[in-house]
């Protein structure tokens, strides 16, 4: 039995006109698989792109396309104030200030980049060399511990996982509940004094579990271990203050935001970056060089460093005006409403397991789910057929789906520009998957 704590019918604020955002994506309103109407269930993947962010790119180019902080030409100081003003306007869509945000390929460079950071002062701590002032907080001994989650994406796992080899830390991990939560009455067990790092996940890709970070960051604060968050399904979704979430540093990736593809973002607190060695080192983040060494510009440059991702920054700000425009409040309470009625309409499909909380209880929209003796691979195909996009597979989550007992799981991931309409059709097509491979 499913009991939501999010009714559509109780939702107050403004609902989101549906139809005229569709007419914001072109993309959308193109056939798929013999002619039929595209209805795009993955965004928890990548989202598709509004005309305002395909047409910021394309405008920069046309217009201002230059070397941004280099030459002293009108082009040059145009492309440079159109950088640093994306910068601007996506630090504030996330409550936090432009000096503190850092450019990035994607979330999982974000993450890399501060992952590296431990790896890279404790090598230099190593070897006696100099390392900026306060960097000794980045500085692992053999023993220390790493904390992370078992729902964590690969990219938020892996990276820690090289750290722990490099350095001699040793990763443990907060497990999960049989319903796909945290299992947070591990906390007092798995954090101790030896804890130096808490990197987790606020929404899950997998399970669609938004985290409660409070008490993972009080408890990170009580060992003075430096916490690190993975919002790349939660800044898309819901309104995001960095500055009261209390966490050090906070990734997330353009293109799951209505954004361009190969821009990331990494917020960190002021102190933080700081003191942290850079990533990746060569033109653009240097202060002064000689042949025998150099030294390196401030945050956010430091971490820069060669041409950096202009027109996808222009893109990416546009994306976060576009979501200011509809007001996240409304995004987040299309969502859930959206969520709602999915998980409901799949609780009465005979044969259907949602993998994950069954209820809309501290959830997102992404919702994994398998169909008793279909493999997800054959759910995607037959759905794909009927032109509804889902993903499938371990979703870069393969601890997770182990935890779960599940080799792998279809995923649907509904976001501003699905209605009702969608979620119908979706869930009419899982009974025919069943009728196709003979299950009903």
């Amino acid at each position: 039995m499913i009991v939501d704590t999010v009714d559509p019918s109780d939702v107050t604020i403004d609902p989101l006109d549906v139809e005229a955002i569709r007419a914001d994506f072109p993309i959308l309103a193109r056939s798929v698989r013999g002619g039929g109407r595209l209805i795009y269930l993955d965004s928890a993947a990548t989202t598709q792109k509004p005309l305002a962010v395909l047409d910021a790119e394309r405008n920069y180019y046309l217009s201002s396309n230059a070397a941004v902080h280099r030459g002293a030409h009108q082009l040059a100081e145009e492309a440079t104030e159109a950088y640093e003003g994306a910068r601007a306007t996506i630090a504030a869509f996330v409550g936090g200030a432009p000096e503190d945000l850092v450019f990035t390929r994607n979330a999982t460079e974000s993450l890399n980049l501060v992952a590296y950071a431990f790896s890279n002062a404790t090598a230099k701590h190593a070897r006696g060399a100099a390392l900026p002032e306060g960097a000794d907080r980045y500085v692992l001994s053999e023993g220390d511990e790493i904390l992370v989650t078992e729902m964590e994406h690969h990219a938020n796992l892996i990276p820690w996982q090289e750290v722990c080899s490099k350095t001699g830390a040793r990763l443990r991990w907060i497990g999960l509940t049989p319903e796909g939560r945290l299992d947070l009455a591990q906390l007092e067990s798995v954090i101790t004094s030896r804890t130096r790092v808490v990197s987790f996940t606020q929404q899950s890709n997998l399970l669609g579990t938004v985290n409660p970070v409070e008490p993972i960051v009080s408890a990170a604060a009580s060992v003075g271990a430096v916490t690190i968050l993975d919002a790349c399904q939660s800044v898309p979704h819901m309104t995001t203050d960095v500055q009261s979430l209390g966490v050090d540093f906070v990734a997330w990736s353009g293109h799951k935001m209505l954004g361009p593809t190969g821009i990331g973002c990494l917020w960190g607190r002021s102190s933080m970056l700081d003191a942290m060695p850079p990533f990746i080192t060569g033109g653009s983040m240097i202060e002064t060089v000689t042949m025998e060494s150099s030294t390196f510009a401030e945050p956010p440059k430091r971490f820069e460093a060669g041409v950096p991702m202009v027109a996808q920054a222009v893109g990416l700000a546009a994306a976060c005006d576009y979501l200011s425009a509809l007001g996240m409040d409304r995004v987040a309470a299309h969502e859930a409403a959206l969520t709602a009625r999915a998980l409901r309409a799949l609780s009465d499909v005979d044969g259907v397991r949602v993998v994950g909380p069954s209820d809309t209880r501290d959830r997102g929209s992404a919702i994994s789910f398998e169909i008793d003796g279909v493999h997800p691979h054959d759910v995607g195909q037959v759905l794909d057929s009927k032109g509804i996009a889902v993903r499938v597979g371990h979703h870069c989550a393969w601890p997770g789906c182990r935890a779960m007992g599940v080799p792998a799981t279809t995923r649907m991931s509904p976001y501003i520009y699905n209605g009702t309409d969608d979620i119908d059709a979706f869930v009419q097509s899982l009974a025919e998957v069943r009728q196709v491979f003979g299950r009903a």
